[in-house]
């Protein structure tokens, strides 16, 4: 039944004890030794030709500090001397006492050397005297209890301690001589200590808070050593926050690599060899069209065209230019002429061509040339055209010279006409200019009366500012009145 006693009481022992700590403030302890006498009879201490007296003993410790304790120990077992056949003495003893220990090195040594001093009580069980025959066990105090001795840390469980404690009895009499010397007694100690409680742990991960260096680990989260999360890959991200745990890689990608730098880890770039853009899922855009290269049918685009799911330019119009090429991106035309078309093929593009149905020529924007006779018919026209003298009226005649322009000007719709004035020297400059203006404008205003776009018509007054001979004869200064009228596109 003892043994299965002590095997219960080990393994709850077991459960509670730990390593030695401020947290963990209560100690138990189990001792053997032996007991030596020192009084009437003789001093008997460290002799050995004594003999040495079993006993065991428990104690309960309180931590106070990292150098101080407070121990109650608890002993039970045997004292006695032998002096001869006559003078001897063995009693059984049960003790009691209350310490405070103070420690020379902190917790944590493997050595500690410590002493203690304090008081108890004794109580002896045996007939010291016999009153009408009966037994009596008597109590003594113990005054005082000191010592020293020797704490070794086996483990962060265990400690085997060495230690040596003086008992003074407050009686002369337990060896049954009274003399001027009260009965002493020396325990001679060994024994195992057990912390016992639990440390503090904040985070719950198994390391006490004193050793563990991230006590705020988030609760179960695999820890090393030291408390803190395990990085397998020492990258300096702990697994439970390492998106790739298995591969170093930087802080700002949570753990994982980026072998092309460009702030894409590889997991998520498509392209992780060629540093490219997040846009694309790490993969590089050359001519930024907004196109990866890897799927880009057309990687060399000029920037800022826009282009289709293949990275090409589009054209609307299928005539193999490019829509920001192509002035006329809807309707098919001539590479040649930017995309446009040309409908009479005379090389200059519908939106240019002044005639696009007729073939014409470049210099006349897409119009045909003006016969040869026609100009010479408009030439005649303009030396035909007479005002009344200091008027801008038409003369009669001059209105059949005009109709025959109004002919000339129809038949070429796109060509335009410029009306110039001219005057002789003879009067104000002023007053020839003025002149000259309002009979550009009444040549002008009867060729809008008979259909023709004023679009299509410019007036310009000059006055004598451009003669084309000499004022100083009536003949020269006839030949600088005049009208010209000039065509073009």
């Amino acid at each position: 039944m003892r043994k299965i006693f002590l095997l219960i009481v080990l393994m709850c022992i077991s459960n509670l004890i730990s390593a030695q700590s401020s947290d963990r403030k209560w100690n138990l302890g189990l001792y053997g030794g032996a007991t030596q006498y020192n009084g009437d009879m003789g001093q008997g201490f460290y002799k050995t030709n004594q003999p040495f007296y079993g006993f065991g003993a428990i104690s309960v410790g309180y931590y106070l500090g990292k150098y101080a304790d407070l121990q109650i120990i608890g002993t039970t077992g045997e004292a006695g001397f032998i002096e001869d056949q006559v003078n001897r003495f063995r009693v059984k003893m049960t003790t009691g006492s209350l310490h405070l220990r103070f420690h020379f090195t902190k917790p944590e040594a493997a050595l500690r050397p410590f002493l203690f001093a304090g008081a108890g009580i004794i109580v002896w069980d045996r007939n010291i005297w016999a009153q009408n025959g009966d037994v009596i066990n008597r109590y003594d105090y113990a005054l005082p209890s000191f010592g020293g001795g020797l704490n070794f840390r086996l483990s962060e469980s265990f400690n085997l301690v060495v230690q040596e404690t003086f008992m003074l009895s407050s009686e002369d009499d337990v060896d049954r001589q009274v003399n001027q010397n009260n009965d002493g007694f020396l325990f001679h100690t060994v024994g195992l200590t057990f912390n016992l409680g639990k440390n503090k742990d904040s985070d719950d991960d198994g390391v006490a808070d004193k050793k563990d260096n991230c006590p705020n680990t988030p609760k179960g989260i695999k820890v090393d050593a030291s408390g803190c999360p395990v990085d397998s890959d020492n990258d300096g991200v702990a697994d439970y926050m390492d998106d790739c745990p298995t591969a170093a890689g930087s802080q700002q990608l949570k753990g994982c690599p980026d072998r092309d730098g460009d702030g894409i880890s590889d997991k998520d770039d498509l392209c992780p060899d060629a540093k490219g853009l997040a846009n694309l899922n790490g993969c590089p855009d050359e001519d930024g069209d907004g196109v990866a290269d890897n799927n880009d049918k057309c990687p060399e685009t000029k920037k800022g065209y826009k282009v289709d799911a293949n990275g090409c330019p589009f054209d609307n119009d299928s005539d193999g230019l490019v829509n920001e090429e192509d002035m006329c991106p809807d309707v098919p035309g001539v590479v040649a002429l930017k995309g446009c078309p040309d409908s009479d093929g005379d090389g200059v593009a519908d939106y240019e061509d002044r005639c696009p149905t007729i073939k014409g020529t470049i210099a006349n924007k897409g119009c045909p040339e003006i016969a040869k006779e026609d100009v010479k018919k408009i030439t005649q026209i303009a030396s035909s055209i007479y005002f009344e003298s200091n008027s801008d009226k038409l003369k009669p005649a001059s209105l059949i010279q005009l109709d025959a322009l109004v002919g000339i000007l129809k038949k070429y719709d796109a060509a335009n006409l410029s009306i110039e004035g001219h005057t002789d020297n003879k009067g104000d400059d002023a007053y020839n200019l003025n002149l000259s203006q309002k009979r550009c404008d009444a040549v002008k205003n009867y060729l809008m009366s008979k259909g023709i776009f004023e679009s299509r018509l410019t007036a310009t007054g000059f006055g004598e500012t451009k003669p084309i001979t000499g004022n100083d004869t009536p003949e020269g200064r006839a030949k600088n009145r005049r009208v010209e009228l000039k065509t073009s596109y």
